[in-house]
C-alpha cells in the first residue's frame, strides 16, 4: 500500500535502560512540580485547581513563560472544568485569536483550529509529538493545553504557520486521589468521568482516566453524539532521578453529524461585482422565483437512515527520563498511534442554485473512510551550563517520525457510482431517493434506501512520509536583565503519495515522490526591568512542505491533486515578527501579557477549479493580543484576553474563470477564518469558602469562510458568518470535603450563532442554551 520507508525504532535502547535510582543524583535533583516534567503550576484558593502556569511541559522549553519571547497561552485543567469544555474544540474557544474551521471532504471532519488566520489542523501535538490524524479530541485525559502563537516550525517541524497546540496528558502523581464526576443536562446530556491516581509504592505509581458521554445538541433536531474512552498510565521511578512512564489511550465515538446550514445564494446567481452572503437564518427568505423559505432553528437537512460518523483512536506511549547530573536531563519519547475515521453525512448543497431559485436543497453526500498510523521516536537533552559569566539554558534533540494514511470513499456500488452528487432540485421531489428536499421543512426520516459500500483499495489514496529532524534551543542570560533566545531546526522530509485510480478502477496505480530539506529558526531578546516582568522582541519561521499533511488537513497540501507536477510545488513559508511584554502581578499570582505581531505567508496555495494546486501569492496578518490568567485575589480568578487581527490577501494571484486565468479579485480582501476582533473572559469568585460563582463571555466578529467566482471574473462572492456574543454562567457548592455540586448554563441567552464557516456551501450552527447539573466526588 505504500512505497515509503518502514518505521525504525531509533533510540529504543534508551527505553530499556536500567531504571535504578541514584541517591547522589536524587540529592542534587531540582524537585519537579506536579510531576509533569518542566510543567509547573500555581495553586489557587479560588476553586482548588490551577489557573496560572509558570512553564511549558515540553523539554524544548528553556525558560519560564515570563522570560519566553513568544505568545503562549496555557489552558489548565481547572479552566477546562470551569468552562465545561469536554472537547479540544470547546477548550480552544476560551482563547482569543483562534477560529474554528469547518470540515467537508477535502478538508476532513475533525478539529480544525485556525491560529492567527492559518489552518492548524495538522499543528496539534500530544505530549510534544505530532498527532496528525483528523479526528475530534476529548479532554477527559488532559491535564492542560498549551497554545503557542506565531510561526512555530522550529519546535515541531512542517506546518505550524500560525502556531501550534500541545495537549498535555494526565500522568501518575505522588499523591493518592479519586475524582468521579457525573453530569446531566439539556437534550438528555449524560457524562461520567473517573480519574484514579494510586501510588503502588514509593517507586511505582498508576493512574487511570475514563469517560462515557452521550448527548443530543440543544437547538438542533435529531443530532446526537456518543463516545467513551479510557487512558491508563504507569510510572516506574516516582522518586528517583530515572523513570519510565508507559501509557495507553483508547477513545471511540459514534454520532449523527450535524451537516449545518446552507448559505443563501451561489455565485452563478449573483449580480456582477462583489457580494457577501450569510447562512440561511430563521427569518423569512424570498427566493428568485418569489417563494418564501423559513426554517426553524432545529432544522436538520440530513437523512437519519443514511448519515453517520464513527472514530476510533488507539495510542501507546513510552517516556524514559533520567537526570544525568544536577543540571542535565535526558528524555526519550516513543509513541505509536492508530486513528480511524468513517463518515457519510449530508451537505445541504446549493451549488446548483436550488435554495436561491427554488427554495429547495440537494442532500449531497460527503463521505470518507480513513486510517492513519504514526510512529514518533524523539530523544531530548536539556540542561544548564556556564561559559564564563554567561549562563545557558539549553535543549537539543533528534527526532524520527513516520506517518502513513489511507483514504477511501463510500459508493452506492463497487463500480464507483457516487451515492448522491450535486443536482438541480426544481422541486422538493425532483430526482430519486429523497435527495431533493424542502429548505423550509425537510424530513430527516425520509426512507432512504440506497447502499453504503466501500469501493475497495483501488479507489483509495495512499500517502506516507518519513522525517529525520535535529533541533537546538538556548536561552542565554547575558546579564540579570538581558536574555537572548535562539533556536534552529533541520527537517528532511521524504514523501510518497498515490492518488485513487479512476473509475472503473482498472488503471495501474502511480506514485509521486518528493524530498524536502527545511530549515526554520527563532530569535528573541528579552529585557527584564523587574524579576516578575519582561519586554521582548522576536522573530520565528515555519515551512509547509507539499504532501506533509497526508490528506489529513487542507486539500491544497496534497501531492495527489489532479494536474499536479510535484516538482513544481514550492514550500509555503511563514515568518512572524513579534514584540510584547509579560508580567506576573499580585504576588505573582496573576499573569498578564501584551503582544503586537505580524505574520506573513509566501507561496500561499489553494486548489483551483481545475483541481491543481495553485499559488495565490502572499497573505499578511497583523495584530495585537492581550492575555490574562490567574488570581487577582485569593477569591477572584480570571482567564481570557482580546485579539485584534487585521488581515489582507496581499497578492491573490490568478484565478481560473471560464477556462481563462484572470487577476484574482480577492487581492486586498480580508483573509478567511481571520476575525478582526475576538474576546474571551472566564471568571470565578469564591463568595464563601464553600460557594463559588462564575461566568464567561465570548465575542467573535464577522468571519469569512472563503471567496469564489461566478461565470465571470466580475462576479465574486464572499461567504461569512455574522459576529456574535455568547455568555455562560456557573455556580458550585461544596457540600462536604468530598462531595460538591455544580450548575452550568452554556450559551445562557440562547443566542443563535454560527461557530464555523466553510469555504462554500454551508456554515455550522452552534448549540443553543445548554443547562448542566453535575455531582463531583473527590477522595
Amino acid at each position: 500500500m505504500t512505497s515509503g520507508s518502514k518505521p525504525l525504532l531509533l533510540g529504543a535502547a534508551s527505553l530499556i535502560a536500567p531504571a535504578i535510582a541514584n541517591p547522589a543524583l536524587a540529592a542534587e535533583k531540582t524537585p519537579q512540580q506536579a510531576d509533569l516534567g518542566s510543567f509547573a503550576v500555581t495553586d489557587t484558593a479560588v476553586t482548588g485547581g490551577t489557573y496560572k502556569t509558570e512553564r511549558q511541559s515540553s523539554p524544548k522549553a528553556t525558560a519560564d513563560l515570563v522570560d519566553t519571547p513568544r505568545s503562549i497561552t496555557v489552558v489548565t485543567r481547572q479552566v477546562l472544568e470551569d468552562t465545561s469544555s469536554t472537547t479540544l474544540a470547546e477548550a480552544l474557544r476560551t482563547v482569543p485569536g483562534i477560529t474554528l474551521g469547518a470540515g467537508e471532504g477535502g478538508n476532513p471532519l475533525g478539529d480544525r483550529p485556525f491560529l492567527r488566520g492559518s489552518d492548524s489542523q495538522n499543528s496539534i501535538y500530544l505530549d510534544g509529538v505530532r498527532d496528525i490524524a483528523a479526528t475530534s479530541r476529548e479532554t477527559f485525559a488532559v491535564e492542560a493545553i498549551e497554545i503557542t502563537k506565531g510561526s512555530d516550525g522550529i519546535t515541531n517541524g512542517s506546518g505550524n504557520a500560525g502556531g501550534s497546540i500541545n495537549i498535555v496528558s494526565k500522568r501518575p502523581e505522588k499523591r493518592r486521589f479519586i475524582n468521579a464526576d457525573a453530569s446531566y443536562g439539556t437534550k438528555d446530556y449524560k457524562r461520567f468521568t473517573l480519574d484514579i491516581n494510586q501510588p503502588i509504592s514509593d517507586f511505582v505509581g498508576a493512574r487511570v482516566a475514563a469517560m462515557y458521554h452521550d448527548q443530543g445538541v440543544a437547538g438542533r433536531d435529531y443530532v446526537w453524539q456518543r463516545r467513551w474512552g479510557i487512558a491508563p498510565s504507569l510510572k516506574i521511578g516516582m522518586t528517583g532521578p530515572t523513570s519510565l512512564t508507559l501509557d495507553f489511550y483508547h477513545m471511540q465515538s459514534s454520532e449523527l453529524p450535524d451537516q449545518g446550514i446552507p448559505y443563501t445564494r451561489i455565485a452563478t446567481s449573483l449580480p456582477a461585482g462583489y457580494t457577501e452572503i450569510a447562512p440561511l437564518g430563521t427569518s423569512a427568505f424570498t427566493t428568485a422565483s418569489g417563494g418564501t423559505v423559513q426554517r426553524s432553528r432545529g432544522t436538520f437537512y440530513g437523512l437519519t437512515d443514511r448519515d453517520f460518523r464513527t472514530t476510533n483512536t488507539d495510542g501507546f506511549g513510552a517516556r524514559f527520563e533520567t537526570q544525568l547530573a544536577k543540571d542535565l536531563k535526558l528524555r526519550n519519547t516513543l509513541r505509536y498511534t492508530n486513528t480511524e475515521q468513517n463518515y457519510l453525512w449530508t451537505q445541504p448543497d446549493d451549488s446548483r442554485g436550488n435554495l436561491y431559485t427554488y427554495g429547495t436543497i440537494a442532500r449531497r453526500s460527503n463521505a470518507r473512510y480513513s486510517t492513519q498510523d504514526g510512529l514518533v521516536e524523539q530523544l531530548d537533552l536539556s540542561g544548564k551550563f556556564n561559559t564564563g559569566g554567561i549562563q545557558h539554558s539549553f535543549a537539543a534533540g533528534l527526532e524520527y517520525n513516520w506517518q502513513k494514511s489511507a483514504i477511501g470513499n463510500y459508493y452506492a456500488d463497487t463500480s464507483g457510482t457516487a451515492i448522491a452528487a450535486a443536482q438541480a432540485c426544481a422541486t422538493a421531489t425532483t430526482g430519486s431517493n429523497y435527495i431533493c428536499t424542502s429548505a423550509s421543512n425537510p424530513n430527516p426520516l425520509d426512507p432512504w434506501t440506497g447502499s453504503v459500500v466501500k469501493a475497495g483499495t483501488a479507489s483509495m489514496t495512499f500517502a506516507d512520509w518519513t522525517t529525520l529532524s535535529a533541533y537546538a534551543f538556548d536561552t542565554i542570560t547575558l546579564t540579570d536583565k538581558l536574555l537572548l533566545n535562539l533556536g534552529g531546526r533541520y527537517d528532511r522530509y521524504l514523501t510518497h503519495a498515490s492518488a485513487a485510480v479512476a473509475v472503473p478502477f482498472t488503471a495501474a496505480r502511480t506514485w509521486q515522490r518528493r524530498v524536502d530539506n527545511l530549515f526554520t529558526y527563532q530569535a528573541g531578546l528579552v529585557y527584564k526591568p523587574r524579576p516578575n516582568g519582561s519586554f521582548y522582541i522576536s522573530t520565528s519561521t515555519s515551512a509547509v512542505a507539499p504532501g506533509t499533511f497526508l490528506a489529513q488537513g487542507t486539500e491544497d497540501n496534497t501531492l495527489t491533486t489532479a494536474n499536479l507536477d510535484p516538482n513544481s510545488l514550492k514550500v509555503q513559508k511563514t515568518t512572524t515578527y513579534e514584540a510584547g511584554t509579560k508580567w506576573n502581578l499580585f504576588d505573582e499570582n496573576l499573569s498578564v501579557s501584551l503582544a503586537v505581531f505580524q505574520t506573513r505567508t509566501t507561496n500561499l496555495r489553494v486548489t483551483s477549479d481545475s483541481g491543481a494546486a495553485t499559488f495565490i501569492g502572499d497573505k499578511r496578518v497583523r495584530g495585537i493580543e492581550l492575555g490574562v490568567s490567574g488570581n487577582v485575589t485569593d477569591k477572584w480568578s480570571l482567564f481570557g484576553g482580546w485579539a485584534h487581527m487585521p488581515s489582507v490577501m496581499l497578492n491573490s494571484g490568478s484565478t481560473l474563470v471560464a477556462g481563462v486565468y484572470v487577476t484574482s479579485a480577492t487581492t486586498g480582501k480580508r483573509a478567511p477564518n481571520t476575525p478582526l476582533d475576538s474576546f474571551t473572559l472566564n471568571t470565578t469568585y469564591k463568595v464563601t469558602p464553600k460557594f463559588t460563582i462564575g461566568g464567561g463571555a465570548i465575542y467573535m466578529s464577522k468571519v469569512y469562510g472563503g471567496y469564489s467566482y461566478g461565470s465571470t471574473a466580475a462576479t465574486v462572492r464572499a461567504v461569512y458568518v455574522p459576529s456574535y456574543w455568547r455568555f455562560d454562567a456557573n455556580a458550585s457548592y461544596q457540600l462536604t470535603d468530598h462531595v460538591g455540586v455544580k450548575l452550568s448554563a452554556l450559551n445562557l441567552t440562547n443566542k443563535l450563532y454560527y461557530d464555523q464557516a466553510y469555504t462554500s456551501h454551508y456554515a455550522h450552527q452552534a448549540a443553543g442554551r445548554t443547562l448542566l447539573a453535575s455531582l463531583s466526588l473527590k477522595y
